[in-house]
């Protein structure tokens, strides 16, 4: 499933990303761009302006009512029936996150050597596994940002954690 988010969702797409799902995000785009691309690479619009849903060349879209990201998470994973679930019960899981969350490029697994240096020392030494961005390079590991990502999700979506 791949999204667009129009530009007033730009909190909302870190986790849409954190999920594994593939939305972009333009801070400042013209409507009439938003739907092109929408239109073009197949994507569903998410959107907060009651007057873009009313375009005729616009095929897929949710219109989100609620103003906290958390809630409009839900409403997207319950509208679409998103399985979230097994994804966020295992942490390993949860922390390889496929997208990043800076660019929505895919993360690649990568040696340590191969970011040595862009990782703080602690980190090259104390951690095994590494992704990279494909887009802008960005440097991921199984540090304590995944893990309490992972809580927040089981949170929101009321999800009990595993024993």
């Amino acid at each position: 499933m791949r999204f667009i988010a129009d530009s007033m969702l730009g909190r909302l797409v870190r986790w849409l990303r954190l999920l594994g799902y593939d939305t972009v995000y333009y801070p400042r785009i013209e409507d009439s761009v938003l739907l092109r691309i929408a239109r073009e690479e197949n994507r569903i619009l998410l959107t907060r302006d009651s007057r873009l849903v009313k375009a005729r060349e616009l095929r897929q879209f949710l219109l989100l009512e609620e103003n906290d990201p958390f809630d409009q998470l839900r409403s997207i994973i319950t509208a679409f029936n998103l399985k979230v679930d097994d994804k966020l019960k295992n942490a390993e899981t949860a922390a390889a996150s496929s997208r990043c969350i800076i660019c929505n490029a895919v993360l690649n697994n990568v040696s340590r050597e191969d970011v040595k240096s862009l990782v703080p020392e602690y980190v090259y030494q104390t951690s095994t596994i590494f992704r990279q961005c494909s887009g802008c390079g960005k440097p991921y590991w199984n540090g304590t940002h995944p893990e309490k990502f992972r809580k927040k999700l089981l949170e929101i979506l009321h999800i009990p954690p595993s024993p």
